[in-house]
């Protein structure tokens, strides 16, 4: 990259993150086909069962990124006798039911098609066995079995051998509608969010990340804004408690078990430090060295390429100098001092989270 290539100094960093965004979403062509393979698996529930289906993740919310790792889908079963549910018969005859109305309905499309149930807690596993792009790994399609809760809102939904309350049809909506309210900037800087989660060690979960998002995204964002702002409030509500569930039926969402909730919140002070710091030097109107903060803060370079490195380090020494023109001919003004400190930048690794 040179410096012609830069944006100006206004739109660097929100250039930056919007090529980033278009470089990690789904292609259209894989895109359709996760539609299309889950409208086959939701027609042969429909078959087995009746009832209804709900989509839901990053499909349903159009949130995914590239490459695509599953899609989500659940059958809401009628049970009319009241048979099923909590401190009665547990989810493992349903799930059973479905898996074999899978592979019936599914195994002459897909000759290696694999339905896994047993020993799972919330999902069966569809692996189709039939890669969409050559090279890359098979999506998968996670299938939850659920059932409606009589006395109250939301489901009932598998947790081994009992259930959990949630209301993933209300999840759906709610981002939806978001998405409506933000011009589909909620779903973009999402993915920006999630794809950052991926390349740390995803201390919290896709679906943490959404929840997160609905508690401060009410209208059109830039990404810039979408990311600072989040990254504020996953800060604040994370210092206090895990977080609510957004359609107030199950419990709080659960952050990655590798991690204690305040290494989550040091993880997120220091993107948040990276972030800021990138902007800083764009309103110094210093591009070179924003876009180069912001490779720091994804840790990416497929994603977020580094500018030069010699052009960088040129340009932070004339940050330097002009803010201690004192100095300059100072004998400490040396060669490797720069605006970065005693060192000349260089993108750290990926701030850990349990650090």
């Amino acid at each position: 990259m040179t410096l012609l290539d830069i944006p100006t100094r206004t739109s660097a960093v929100e250039h930056a993150l919007n090529e980033a965004r278009s470089r990690i979403q789904v292609t259209p062509e894989e895109l359709d086909e996760a539609r299309r393979r889950r409208d086959a698996l939701a027609a042969a529930l429909k078959r087995e069962f009746g009832g209804r289906t709900y989509v839901n993740g990053s499909i349903a919310h159009g949130d995914a990124l590239n490459p695509l790792t599953d899609v989500d889908l659940g059958v809401v079963i009628p049970d009319p006798d009241g048979l099923y549910g909590p401190g009665l018969r547990g989810p493992g005859a349903l799930q059973e039911r479905a898996a074999a109305a899978i592979r019936r309905e599914l195994k002459d499309e897909y000759p290696k098609l694999r339905v896994e149930h047993l020993n799972r807690r919330r999902s069966i596993l569809v692996r189709f066995g039939d890669p969409v792009t050559p090279g890359q790994a098979d999506f998968t399609a996670d299938v939850i079995t659920a059932i409606d809760n009589r006395t109250g809102a939301g489901l009932y939904i598998p947790n081994y051998r009992t259930w959990d309350r949630s209301d993933p049809e209300r999840h759906t909506e709610m981002v939806k509608q978001a998405n409506d309210a933000s011009r589909s900037t909620f779903a973009r800087g999402t993915r920006l969010m999630k794809h950052w989660n991926r390349k740390h060690d995803k201390p919290i979960c896709s679906w943490n990340i959404k929840a997160l998002a609905l508690g401060c995204i009410s209208g059109w964002v830039t990404m810039t804004d979408y990311i600072s702002t989040w990254l504020n409030h996953a800060i604040e509500q994370l210092s206090i408690g895990e977080t609510p569930d957004p359609a107030g039926v199950a419990g709080p969402i659960k952050i990655n078990e590798k991690f204690t909730r305040l290494q989550v919140v040091a993880a997120f002070r220091q993107a948040k430090a990276d972030l800021d710091l990138a902007l800083q030097y764009e309103r110094e109107g210093y591009p070179i060295l924003a876009l180069n903060q912001l490779a720091i803060f994804f840790g990416d370079e497929a994603v977020m390429p580094k500018p030069d490195q010699d052009e960088v380090k040129r340009v932070a020494r004339e940050r330097w100098r002009g803010k201690n023109p004192s100095l300059v001919s100072t004998p400490a003004a040396t060669s490797s001092t720069s605006a970065y400190g005693d060192r000349l930048p260089c993108a750290r690794g990926r701030a850990d989270a349990r650090s």
